[in-house]
């Protein structure tokens, strides 16, 4: 006979925290299962305390539960799950855990700045006047060795990164000279600034030399009145000059004694565009071809390039001197190596007349190519490949490029309508600066042998220096020509 004093046996329970037995209840509800004798072995086996071990291979959980005590709610201002009492360890004594204020203080100011209030401090004034605000105190160096912001925390052993503030171009030409003559044609080259810090310019029928260093003028030559200069070019040592003239001869100079020592013919009309190559110098003409001359023969020229349809009016060699690069009227650009007479690459991308060419000195094989009015896309080519890298419109004639051998930057001088000279970040093409002051187009451009600065000429009849590129040392220093003077004078 039964007790009535006794209770009747029960299912044995399982002792979870509320929260997880919610979780567990969503995927199985042992108070829904019919009570059948299979089932409730599988469930006992499942959930008892002593529950049923294979004999073959261990049981392993298909879940995983995070231990909610260790996790910090109040930095993201979640409530924390209520959680049973641990016996043994009252509410007040620390036990085996450590006290997580000053663990989430820093955390806190790693992800959100230092100056990010307390969740207690929501709601007062100060917090709420930073909302949608940007904070500059919060930005760190891309360079930082804490990408979490851990550099802006005081203390021993942290050093301080500070931020790179970006390069400074003057917005101004730090000296402008009067050039009275200075021919408004796109198609002639007559400004070029040799490596002994010498600017030669062309103006109408004579040629003048402008000591940087001691702002000296020198009168080189007069053609005279039945001809004109269409080009000049420096050889690489810096002494002789190339003179191109509107009669379609080309003339050699010595610089330091300014004497002729040579005469070249062999172009039908003018001579628009010059190119040394160690002896070698080239020449482009009217006439559509280009003219090589070895300096040290008897002969005008050792061979003819043939190839553009109209004026050629763009020529630089490679710093390798292996390459030739050819612009044209027409719409051209044309690459040749030293003993072709037809180009080995041709490129026909540009809509107007490329006049703009610069080989890059940081990358074999790399060159850059700008267009006319229809065109005002600067494009650059790696010829090593033969292929076209990439294009930028700049949203005007492109007159000049030229490279800067300290940076990977260059140069860009401009025409309709804008009459401005950029200066680019390559190979991002991001704009460092714009200058303007000239209020005719950009024709002529010229770099100084240190690198650093640059000088323009244009319609106005106006040459401007500008200091655009950091010294090879230091890319924060000033040229040491730039700062000698400021003023403006006439080469006459």
């Amino acid at each position: 006979m039964a007790d009535p004093t006794m209770s009747p046996p029960t299912q044995p329970q399982l002792n979870v925290p509320a929260s997880t037995a919610q979780r567990r209840q969503h995927h199985l509800n042992l108070e829904n299962l019919a009570p059948s004798p299979s089932s409730s072995e599988h469930v006992n086996r499942m959930i008892n305390s002593n529950h049923y071990i294979s004999p073959s291979r261990p049981i392993y959980s298909d879940r995983f539960i995070p231990c909610r005590s260790s996790s910090n709610f109040a930095l993201f201002n979640i409530s924390m799950p209520s959680q049973p009492a641990t016996a043994g360890i009252s509410p007040g004594d620390g036990g085996k855990e450590d006290n997580p204020s000053a663990y989430a203080a820093l955390l806190r100011n790693a992800l959100f700045g230092p100056q990010t209030p307390d969740k207690k401090d929501w709601g007062t004034g100060a917090a709420r006047r930073n909302i949608f605000r940007y904070k500059t105190e919060t930005r760190q160096s891309m360079h930082s060795p804490f990408p979490f912001g851990f550099d802006g925390l005081s203390g021993p052993g942290v050093s301080h990164v500070s931020i790179k503030a970006p390069r400074k171009v003057s917005r101004s030409p730090y000296k402008v000279l009067d050039a009275p003559a200075l021919h408004d044609d796109f198609y002639l080259n007559l400004v070029d600034w040799s490596s002994h810090n010498v600017l030669a310019v062309g103006l109408g029928t004579c040629v003048y030399l402008w000591n940087a260093c001691s702002s000296k003028v020198t009168k080189l030559c007069d053609l005279g009145n039945d001809d004109g200069v269409c080009s000049v070019g420096w050889a690489h040592r810096g002494t002789h000059l190339a003179v191109g003239t509107s009669n379609g001869k080309v003339q050699i100079w010595d610089a330091s004694c300014c004497k002729r020592i040579r005469a070249m013919e062999g172009h039908r009309l003018r001579v628009g565009a010059l190119a040394w190559s160690s002896s070698m110098l080239s020449s482009g003409s009217r006439d559509k071809s280009i003219l090589q001359r070895d300096i040290r023969a008897q002969e005008d020229f050792v061979s003819k390039l043939s190839g553009h349809k109209s004026e050629v009016c763009g020529l630089k060699w490679s710093y390798d001197n292996r390459e030739l690069a050819s612009g044209g009227n027409d719409n051209r650009l044309f690459v040749w190596n030293q003993h072709s007479t037809q180009p080995v690459l041709k490129y026909c991308e540009h809509t107007a007349a490329v006049k703009a060419i610069a080989w890059s000195p940081h990358l074999h094989g790399l060159l850059a190519s700008g267009g006319g009015t229809a065109d005002r896309c600067i494009r650059f080519w790696n010829t090593t490949t033969n292929s076209h890298l990439s294009c930028m419109d700049t949203g005007s004639q492109v007159c000049n490029l030229v490279w800067s051998k300290n940076v990977n930057e260059l140069v860009s001088t401009h025409g309709y309508s804008q009459n401005q000279i950029i200066v680019w970040r390559y190979p991002t093409m991001s704009k460092l600066a714009t200058l303007t002051g000239h209020t005719y187009r950009v024709l002529y451009l010229a770099i100084s042998p240190d690198g650093q600065t640059i000088v323009t000429g244009a319609g106005d009849e106006t040459l401007r220096f500008w200091n655009v590129f950091p010294s090879p040392k230091s890319q924060n220093t000033e040229s040491e020509i730039g700062a000698s003077s400021l003023g403006r004078t006439t080469i006459r």
